[in-house]
């Protein structure tokens, strides 16, 4: 052991406790070695990541998280092929915690790694970091072979790529993220995809595809088309929202909504005060707000009954569309 590292009592009794023959006390003392967050420390808990106690070694990751530096962050990636789960998802996590942009450098590499969990929790901590260069692992990815059968691990990868693309922004995608929204036989992938879709504003493409998305047989995926349509900026898509505002499942009509008061569509004001009498309280509270953003003077008298509702959510909401629309009509 580096007796640099052995400058004072406290950290000299953590050390010996690493030594213990008991797995329980050196966890423990991993754990104490983490809460001192001192990045001189790495090399100790690098070392308690080959401890043969899977609980220590899982210890040692999740004290990593706040050691942003060369040694930590490959040290991390190698265990996340760790024989024992609870390591790999300790590494991962620690690994998803980086906000030191030089920590990319180090984890692409392993961004092309052979193992599918390993390349799945680098692109997924590489998508906080937004690195350029993570967008060419990512896309490798999507244009690998997809099955209705593939693996957890599998579809993890492909989610985590999707993320990557998505949080990048990245146009050259766009292809290949339209197609998976519209085809791909996994539902959270599709999810995935038209939610990362969300970036490309004005993209007539985008809207095609996240439009086929709202009929998707899922209706998480129908519920991301939704909000995702939103955000294009697209006025055409009211029309498809509308008919959304009648999907089978309350949260798809939520999200419908929400995106038409986003668009300012005027042509939805009917149908979302009709909304604005449903009997699901959170339904009235969007339609609300989302009158409110359009700014439709014909919406006040509904808008005067809502703020009376037996929900104080429906009744705050209702009253910022009333002076929103009074906002609205004064030029202010």
């Amino acid at each position: 052991m580096n007796p640099a590292l052995l400058d004072d009592p406290e950290l000299q009794a953590i050390a010996t406790r690493l030594d213990s023959p008991d797995a329980e006390v050196r966890r423990i003392a991993v754990m104490d070695l983490g809460d001192l967050a001192d990045e001189a420390h790495t090399p100790l808990l690098v070392a308690a990541l080959r401890d043969d106690a899977p609980a220590v070694r899982a210890a040692a990751a999740l004290a990593l998280e706040t050691m942003e530096n060369q040694a930590a962050v490959e040290a991390l990636a190698q265990v996340l092929d760790d024989a024992d789960a609870q390591v790999r998802e300790a590494a991962a996590h620690s690994l998803a915690e980086l906000k030191e942009p030089a920590s990319a450098a180090w984890l692409l590499p392993y961004a092309s790694a052979a193992a599918t969990r390993v390349r799945a929790a680098v692109l997924r901590a590489l998508r906080e970091l937004r690195v350029p260069a993570s967008a060419g692992p990512a896309l490798a990815v999507l244009q690998e072979p997809r099955s209705a059968q593939d693996s957890v691990e599998a579809i993890a990868l492909r989610r985590e790529a999707i993320g990557v693309l998505g949080y990048l922004k990245h146009a050259p995608a766009l292809p290949a993220l339209t197609g998976i929204a519209m085809s791909d036989p996994v539902d959270e992938v599709r999810r995935a995809a038209v939610g990362a879709l969300a970036f490309a504003i004005g993209n007539a493409d985008a809207r095609a595809a996240l439009e086929t998305a709202l009929r998707d047989a899922s209706w998480q995926v129908r519920e991301e088309a939704a909000t995702s349509l939103g955000k294009l900026q697209q006025p055409a898509a009211s029309e498809a929202l509308l008919v959304a505002l009648d999907d089978a499942y309350w949260q798809v009509r939520l999200r419908a909504a929400r995106s038409l008061g986003r668009l300012r569509s005027t042509g939805s004001v009917a149908a979302l005060l009709v909304t604005l009498g449903h009997s699901i309280s959170n339904l009235r509270k969007e339609a609300a707000l989302a009158l409110g953003e359009i700014g439709n003077a014909a919406a006040l008298p509904a808008l005067e009954i809502a703020a009376a509702d037996a929900d104080p959510e429906v009744r705050k909401s209702a009253r910022l569309a009333i002076a929103q629309i009074g906002a609205t009509e004064h030029g202010t």
